[in-house]
């Protein structure tokens, strides 16, 4: 489980076969990727029905891509390392935070949802402050291969707590591992947690249309959502249609990152190059 043979593989080929397609349809576990794609000019339009209720910010506005079965950015804590509920993290800046070096783990931001995430907080709070925070980060926290690493070592009692995704934290829950999870910033002056959606495109002049609109109506389809929040992943449905509710969510209410991910993926080559500098090495 190495993020960066993932998503980031799959959009290489895609770009290199743009001349000739071999691909009908990009499902990405995540966003940023895809909107990229939309940006070189490699996805086609298509309105899908099923759309048309999603929340504004998980569907193109040109039907270039849709958004369904979200997971959510959070902190995954050991309760042995972390007893007392009062010491746990509540703020994704807990992980820049000095007073608890070497306690926390983020996966290195080059790659996968960390390096979405990392593009939200640069067209969040500007490139300085992201900046200044992932350095921060860098100094004061475990940095590890991927989000499946960290929530291993958040639930071996390696780190006291992980920066992680919400499919990630339920394996290390269902396994019986001393953890808790904790959605960061949800005071009323933070700005909540980062959810981030699956989406599906087609590619533009692949080799079979049809069947690509038709695939892109399943899988947006309730009937899809209501499996993937029913599944090992517990991914939350963003439908408003579908009533279920993933097992990864907790029973109060969770307050959800207002996020415009076409301004992200406009921060993408200048996050991904403040990335490199600080995490390559």
């Amino acid at each position: 489980d190495v993020e960066s043979t993932k998503t980031v593989g799959l959009t290489t080929a895609i770009i290199q076969e743009s001349q000739r397609p071999r691909c009908d349809v990009f499902w990405n576990n995540e966003i940023l990727h895809t909107l990229r794609l939309a940006k070189l000019g490699l996805l086609d339009t298509y309105r899908a029905p099923n759309s048309a209720d999603l929340p504004a910010n998980y569907r193109s506005a040109d039907g270039l891509w849709h958004g369904f079965a979200a997971r959510g950015r959070v902190l995954l804590v050991n309760t042995e390392k972390l007893p007392n509920r009062e010491d746990w993290p509540t703020s994704i800046r807990d992980l820049a935070d000095p007073k608890r070096r070497g306690q926390g783990g983020i996966a290195r931001p080059l790659f996968g949802t960390t390096a979405t995430h990392a593009a939200v907080l640069f067209a969040t709070w500007g490139e300085q402050p992201a900046t200044e925070f992932f350095q921060a980060v860098k100094e004061n926290a475990s940095v590890e291969s991927g989000n499946r690493q960290v929530s291993i070592a958040v639930g071996r009692g390696q780190l006291a707590f992980g920066l992680t995704d919400t499919d990630d934290a339920m394996l290390e829950i269902e396994a019986g591992n001393p953890v808790a999870v904790v959605f960061p910033d949800q005071g009323d002056e933070q700005m909540g947690t980062l959810f981030i959606p699956n989406t599906v495109a087609i590619i533009k002049n692949g080799p079979n249309p049809q069947a690509a609109q038709a695939l892109v109506d399943y899988l947006l389809s309730d009937e899809v959502e209501r499996r993937l929040a029913a599944g090992p992943s517990a991914q939350i449905p963003v439908h408003p249609d579908v009533t279920e509710r993933s097992r990864a969510m907790p029973d109060e209410p969770v307050k959800w990152m207002e996020v415009d991910f076409e301004a992200a993926a406009d921060h993408w080559e200048a996050t991904a190059d403040k990335m490199r500098d600080l995490f390559a090495g």
